[in-house]
């Protein structure tokens, strides 16, 4: 085979339609457009949504619920879950990630104090809560 061969599979291309090029080609005069109405105009056309008059989807159904735009997704971790990491080590969420405790899209991490730890630990940017707080400062841990 050489590159001379080579040819699209027959059917798979077709030539675009030539349209507006007078009445001898059979789609002159509309250009295959119909006479007036919207789609016939320039730049017209029915917007997204649009049922010809009558009261869209949309807006025929009800609404419900509420959607908060400041809501944040956090990872939960508790205080057992950390004694895979060796002692002194400094926890942030790239760590996390590298230990594969914490995956997908992420806006923190909020450690909770189940558990008992051994080790000491320095916390970066991870929110902690009160009893975690507690078992990690007791341990001679630091949370920033």
């Amino acid at each position: 085979m050489q590159l001379h061969d080579l040819a699209p599979a027959p059917g798979s291309r077709k030539n675009r339609k030539k349209v507006g090029r007078g009445p001898g080609s059979g789609m002159g005069k509309t250009s295959t457009r119909g006479h007036k109405g919207l789609k016939a105009r320039s730049g017209g056309s029915v917007r997204p949504g649009f049922e010809g008059g009558q009261m869209p989807i949309y807006r025929r159904l009800p609404k419900r619920g509420f959607f908060n735009i400041f809501k944040t997704n956090n990872a939960v971790l508790n205080v057992t879950d950390l004694d895979r990491f060796e002692d002194g080590a400094i926890i942030d969420m790239d760590a996390l990630r590298e230990a594969g405790m914490v995956k997908g899209r992420v806006d923190g991490v909020k450690l909770l104090g189940n558990g008992e730890t051994t080790k000491k630990f320095f916390l970066k940017n991870i929110l902690v809560s009160k009893t975690a707080k507690e078992k990690i400062e007791s341990v001679g841990g630091t949370i920033e």
